[in-house]
C-alpha cells in the first residue's frame, strides 16, 4: 500500500497522507463520549512512542480502489455501552474523513484493548 492517496481532477492532482486521515480520525475518535484514549496495536507502535511521538498511533490508515480501510485502537470508560461507543465512533470517524478529505470511507474496524476506571466513588 502507498502511504498517501492521490486523487485527480482538472485542474491537476491532489496528494493526500496517511498522516492526515489518521490525524481527522484521532480528533473524531477523542472526542467521541466513552472513549478515554488510543492505544498501541502492537508492541512495535508502543516502543516507537515512547522513542518519539507518532501521528498515527493507534490508528491505521490503508488505502483500498474503493476507499479507506481505518483501523482504531481505543480504550474505553468502565461501565459505558461498548456497541454504543463504537457505533458513535464509526458515525463520526466516517462522516469528518469523508467530508474533510473527500475520500469514501469503505471500513472501519474499531479495536477495544481495554476498559479503564476513572472513579472508585
Amino acid at each position: 500500500m502507498s502511504e498517501n492517496e492521490t486523487k485527480h481532477n482538472e485542474l491537476g492532482s491532489i496528494l493526500i497522507q496517511k498522516e492526515a486521515i489518521a490525524s481527522i480520525a484521532r480528533q473524531s475518535t477523542l472526542t467521541s463520549y466513552g472513549v478515554v484514549g488510543l492505544a498501541p496495536k502492537d508492541l512495535i507502535e508502543n516502543i516507537r512512542q515512547v522513542l518519539k511521538r507518532d501521528s498515527k498511533y493507534g490508528i491505521d490508515v490503508n488505502f483500498d480502489h474503493d476507499g479507506l480501510v481505518i483501523d482504531l485502537y481505543i480504550v474505553v470508560e468502565y461501565g459505558t455501552r461498548i456497541k454504543s461507543i463504537t457505533n458513535s465512533i464509526v458515525n463520526s470517524v466516517k462522516y469528518n474523513v469523508e467530508k474533510t478529505v473527500g475520500v469514501p470511507v469503505r471500513r472501519i474496524n474499531v479495536h477495544v484493548r481495554g476498559l479503564r476506571i476513572s472513579n472508585m466513588d
